[in-house]
């Protein structure tokens, strides 16, 4: 960090709303305490969750707060007990809280940081924190036994593009819902097949597909009610793990196919995880980046905008201008 430098650009929130309501701000680059460091980012990726809290905050937000939970950059500066060398380059996933990656530099918490490895560039590390770390999360609550059935949906998205590929190396078939502008990729991916989500009928596909077996999960990523209607598809003990949103009851009949529910929620890592759990993050974070290097692990293809335009550019990601691409923005040109 400029030893000048007090203050950074930044995109600051002010009231619930359209991401075109962000303002341009210059708020004080804060100081890193014991255990932070002070990154410069370099790379800013856009996800759901970035308008979906500009719209609906949570509590503690003030006008003037920078969102964004994801970046790459480089570490400028660090804080007592943190060993990590200045001008390391590293990725990050920010807690909804605190001020985020909306920003030339962002103060986080070691706990959350993953170091990027030469030979992956900016880009492809700004795709990992919030939707491989939720994939590995969705992963985790599903016991790994091998020649089982899982359904992905969305596998057009960030999230769902990686957990079915780390689904199908537990030796899973991997079944998924997209657009048929995926298909060919997904196959190649070694996805056993594709389901159109826009007709009415892939659900019994699916089941034509799967012949006298059930499936063992259903990883959902749109909401709620779209979880509900995938439960009748799992078998035995099967489980339904829900991305987007949360299920509180289970909605199948008690004592029939004995389903388990699972919520996956990245941020609240931030409040309620252990050390422990932070070392299984940043082992999780550094094997999908490892992954990304040695290409066993596709991302989502991406578009790069620039810093003035990231109000337009969240806007295009809420509202489907740009789908099927990772929306990223680059600090400086």
């Amino acid at each position: 960090m400029n030893a000048s430098a007090t203050a950074c650009r930044a995109w600051t929130w002010h009231a619930p709303g359209e991401p075109e309501q962000l303002q341009p701000g210059k708020p004080p680059i804060v100081s890193p305490g014991p255990g932070e460091i002070v990154v410069r980012n370099t790379m800013i990726a856009l996800n759901p969750v970035d308008w979906k809290v500009i719209a609906a905050p949570p509590d503690g937000w003030k006008p003037g707060h920078v969102p964004g939970v994801d970046g790459v950059g480089i570490v400028t500066a660090v804080g007592d007990g943190v060993s990590l060398p200045i001008g390391t380059r590293v990725a990050y996933h920010q807690a909804l809280g605190k001020p985020g990656s909306f920003a030339d530099y962002t103060t986080v918490d070691i706990a959350c940081v993953q170091l990027v490895p030469d030979g992956v560039g900016d880009e492809s590390a700004a795709g990992i924190p919030c939707p491989g770390l939720t994939a590995w999360q969705a992963l985790a609550k599903v016991p790994d036994i091998p020649n089982r059935d899982v359904l992905v949906t969305g596998a057009g998205g960030a999230v769902s593009l990686i957990l079915a590929q780390l689904a199908s190396r537990r030796n899973w078939r991997v079944w998924v819902t997209a657009s048929p502008a995926h298909r060919d990729r997904l196959l190649a991916l070694g996805i056993a097949g594709t389901f159109d989500y826009r007709t009415e009928d892939w659900r019994d596909q699916l089941g034509a597909a799967l012949g006298p077996r059930r499936l063992f999960a259903a990883f959902d990523t749109t909401n709620a009610a779209y979880a509900r209607g995938l439960a009748p598809l799992l078998g035995y003990n099967g489980h339904l793990v829900c991305i987007q949103d949360r299920l509180d009851a289970s909605p199948m009949p008690p004592f029939t196919t004995a389903l388990s529910l699972h919520e996956v929620a990245l941020n609240s890592a931030h409040a309620h995880a252990t050390a422990e759990d932070w070392r299984d993050w940043r082992r999780a974070g550094a094997n999908l980046l490892d992954a990304v290097r040695t290409g066993a692990l596709d991302l989502q293809q991406h578009i790069v905008t620039a810093f003035d335009d990231l109000p337009a550019s969240l806007s295009a990601l809420k509202h489907g201008r740009i789908t099927g691409r990772k929306i990223l923005v680059r600090t400086r040109e």
